[in-house]
């Protein structure tokens, strides 16, 4: 099968290759043209703007977004969208807020074109190990899709479904994200612990080691995690800060707009959050305010 693949970034270019492996006509475009030199050198076809892209492939096409959410989804569609014709895909595949989806679905079809948004797990090792893919749109687009996330999916009957309606499958994916913060949180402060226990000079590696064959709290995040303490056990040159990139939030937001209580992916969030305070403001007022009632020492500065 035929697509057109643009945004590609490490993500988008991996899935590229994938889908060049298993044998499918990828068109890749992207505004570094170096990473469309990237793709074509793994088989896949280049186009140098969306124009040359979508007149490179067949009726009725389907090209898939791999760009950030918000402003530069909507970019790529007003220029995307003039080119294509009754009966062609959209798919998102990038972390969009699912009432975006559900707003671009209906200009899509409005301009009698398909919109399926897919929400996509796997990161940097998909391209050998497969993506995790959350599927949203209506039924016809997502069959004609069948082959190439089939392809894409650890197993052609594995690691992918059709979820629901439009939105539904960012939806999903936000979830997902929600998740995967709490369950970092956990690992990373559990293995503090472990750590601050000098007496017993554990070492951090061989505990996940163990902990990734049958036990009850294996996962690949445990195994990520272990592969890092193996390579850096004291985190040397790593800085106590931790991003985030949306999705965390907006499961938060979703929750409460829901009435669904979510302490432990809340708290992971604004753990997050707390790390990118350099000055931490908020403990300096904490320990002023206990020398302010109890006259408790105020540790200062060097």
């Amino acid at each position: 099968m035929q697509l057109g693949m643009t945004g590609l970034g490490r993500m988008g270019a991996n899935m590229t290759e994938r889908l060049v492996r298993a044998g499918h006509d990828v068109v890749g475009y992207d505004l570094d043209a170096t990473s469309v030199q990237r793709v074509v050198a793994a088989g896949a076809r280049g186009a140098a703007s969306l124009e040359e892209l979508t007149a490179m492939l067949e009726a009725p096409r389907a090209v898939w977004l791999m760009v950030p959410h918000g402003p530069p989804v909507d970019a790529t569609l007003s220029t995307l969208l003039p080119l294509l014709g009754a009966g062609d895909i959209v798919i998102d595949g990038g972390n969009s807020l699912y009432k975006d989806s559900i707003r671009r679905a209906e200009h899509c079809r409005e301009n009698g074109l398909h919109f399926v948004d897919v929400g996509t797990s796997g990161g940097i090792w998909g391209i050998t190990e497969g993506y995790s893919m959350m599927v949203g749109g209506d039924d016809e687009p997502v069959e004609r899709l069948r082959p190439i996330l089939e392809a894409l999916a650890p197993a052609p009957d594995k690691g992918w479904g059709h979820v629901g309606p439009s939105g539904s499958g960012h939806f999903v994916k936000m979830v997902h994200n929600g998740i995967e913060y709490g369950l970092m949180q956990a690992y990373a402060e559990g293995f503090a612990v472990l750590r601050a226990k000098k007496d017993f000079g554990l070492d951090l590696a061989q505990v996940g080691e163990i902990w990734e064959y049958g036990s009850v709290i294996r996962s690949w995040l445990l195994e990520l995690t272990t592969s890092a303490l193996s390579e850096n056990p004291e985190m040397e040159g790593v800085a106590p800060y931790v991003s985030d990139s949306g999705e965390g939030r907006w499961t938060v937001f979703e929750a409460i707009d829901l009435n669904v209580p979510t302490p432990v992916i809340g708290l992971s969030l604004l753990s997050r959050i707390g790390s990118r305070d350099e000055v931490a403001y908020s403990d300096r007022l904490l320990s002023a305010l206990r020398h302010q009632f109890g006259g408790h020492a105020v540790k200062q500065e060097p």
